[in-house]
């Protein structure tokens, strides 16, 4: 089970990332998010900020979809991501070495071509 210090210490490991002040974790690559704590919105109540649901960038809508569908005990969406190559993840429902792939991709989708292949340089 995974937790916000996994999200941390791997988001944190990956090449020119930059986490944002927050009062959970968000982390950036090239000034655009790709892993960050989800901010629930209350109807009247200001937003929560949950560090056991991470939001990550998933790319285009038919992989939020096949995540959504294929694994909907881990992953989530509400309509305020309507539109959006976005999806939630519940931590305590996936392992270290599942999260650290979701983590990795949702990079290489943020990074700037210019330094996405530092990421192969510094696994080497």
């Amino acid at each position: 089970m995974a937790d916000a210090e996994d999200v941390r210490r791997l988001a944190s490991a990956l090449p020119h990332v930059v986490e944002i002040d927050s009062d959970g974790f968000d982390f950036r690559v090239g000034g655009k998010g790709f892993v960050w704590s989800y901010p629930e919105r209350r109807p009247g109540k200001p937003r929560v900020i949950r560090t056991d649901v991470a939001v990550l960038y998933v790319g285009d809508e038919a992989e939020k979809q096949a995540l959504l569908l294929g694994e909907p005990e881990r992953f989530f969406t509400t309509p305020a991501y309507d539109g959006m190559p976005l999806v939630m993840l519940w931590l305590d429902k996936v392992d270290r070495d599942r999260l650290e792939e979701l983590i990795t991709d949702a990079w290489r989708m943020r990074a700037p071509d210019t330094i996405a292949g530092d990421l192969d340089t510094a696994a080497d």
